[in-house]
């Protein structure tokens, strides 16, 4: 789980943002957040959190 806030996804008791009304069909790119999160979590486990993840895909993705 992530604590980015849009990064949360729906749970059986909860509605992410991923699946919220506002958020339905206008974020994109879970799949390459969660493919740097799992690059990042094999190389150095619990260390870099998801909110520092989306950051700096915003970041870099501005920079492009």
């Amino acid at each position: 789980d992530c604590d980015g806030s849009v990064l949360l996804v729906d749970t059986p008791t909860f509605t992410g943002e991923q699946g919220a009304i506002p958020n339905k069909d206008s974020l994109r790119g879970f799949n390459v957040i969660n493919t740097i999160k799992a690059n990042v979590e094999a190389a150095c486990r619990a260390t870099v959190s998801c909110a520092d993840i989306l950051a700096l895909a915003e970041r870099d993705g501005v920079v492009l």
